[in-house]
């Protein structure tokens, strides 16, 4: 369930910055923040070349450069999601060779994606001179969404001692920003300095941030993140030995996906299978802990970087 988190903190970060909220961009070239497919990113490179030729070569729109270096980008960000790195280096410096001192935007774009690139290739040191520029640059010019992106990129590339000071700097800044996109940030941070403390045993604390994620997505209606916010609170309950509470929580998760005919989750039983062992429930324990194992054995994520807690849920269903 952590793992989905994450993996919807990484969907979240590109932002939009298009001037109308549609699915046209300016001049009106087609909005290409609006066609990201981050569990696609090949076929996003693809829709994104596609937009190139119109750039220079229509009569029906007029070149501006600013949309051009921040098309290239995201074209440069969806290679680096693909593992080509080389060229996604090679896109980037195309872009910079285009950069002029009043594409702003396109500025602070280009350094983040550079240190994303730099990041996801395993070279952090060069990765965060890059983040912290564009932390002061955002800053300096008003670019609260991109700003907000660089202190949440600064704290994956520091010090486990100095990740917290950056998330806290990045939320401290979504909740005073008036950038409605920019306000967008605000659940997966909440969510994401939950986990920090509770990865710290600060379990009060977490629980305090997942509420407010919770409310988050309860006013946005995103049925799908409420689930998983009350999926940590649950959690974060039997980390606080609120068992009975965590069980009442998973148990109606169950039943929701259940009433709504959703795919199970394995988490969910995961987590049931936790609680009904606390309370030495064997028998419920060994079914939940069946079922987990059914559904996240089949998970590539888990297999390559949690075997063990397969081969622990594998064990505790037998």
């Amino acid at each position: 369930m952590r793992k989905i988190i994450i993996f919807l903190i990484l969907i979240f970060i590109g932002g939009c910055s298009m001037k109308k909220e549609s699915n046209k961009g300016i001049n009106p070239f087609p909005n290409f923040d609006a066609m990201w497919d981050y569990r696609n990113p090949d076929v996003t490179e693809a829709k994104f070349k596609e937009i190139l030729p119109l750039l220079k070569n229509s009569a029906e729109f007029t070149y501006d450069a600013g949309y051009h270096v921040e098309l290239l980008t995201q074209i440069a960000r969806a290679q680096g999601l693909q593992g080509k790195f080389d060229e996604a280096h090679k896109t980037l410096d195309e872009a910079e060779m285009l950069l002029t001192e009043d594409l702003k935007t396109a500025k602070v774009r280009y350094l983040l994606e550079r240190g994303r690139v730099y990041n996801s290739s395993g070279f952090s040191d060069k990765a965060k001179p890059l983040f912290l520029e564009a932390w002061k640059f955002g800053n300096a010019n008003n670019l609260d969404l991109y700003a907000i992106d660089a202190a949440h990129m600064m704290g994956i590339v520091v010090p486990p001692e100095k990740q917290l000071e950056w998330s806290l700097k990045a939320l401290d800044l979504t909740e005073k920003t008036e950038d409605k996109r920019a306000k967008g940030w605000l659940g997966p941070l909440y969510n994401n300095i939950g986990w920090t403390y509770h990865d710290m045993q600060q379990y009060e604390k977490a629980l305090e941030l997942f509420e407010k994620a919770l409310k988050w997505r309860q006013e946005i209606n995103d049925e799908y993140s409420i689930r998983i916010q009350k999926w940590n609170i649950a959690r974060t309950f039997r980390s606080l030995e609120r068992i009975d509470e965590a069980l009442e929580i998973q148990l109606a998760l169950k039943k929701e996906f259940e009433e709504k005919q959703l795919d199970q989750d394995g988490y969910v039983f995961e987590e049931l299978g936790e609680l009904n062992l606390i309370k030495n429930n064997q028998p419920e324990a060994k079914k939940y802990f069946q079922l987990a194992f059914e559904y996240l054995s089949k998970d590539n994520w888990l297999q390559q970087n949690e075997p063990d807690r397969l081969k622990r849920l594998k064990e505790l269903g037998e």
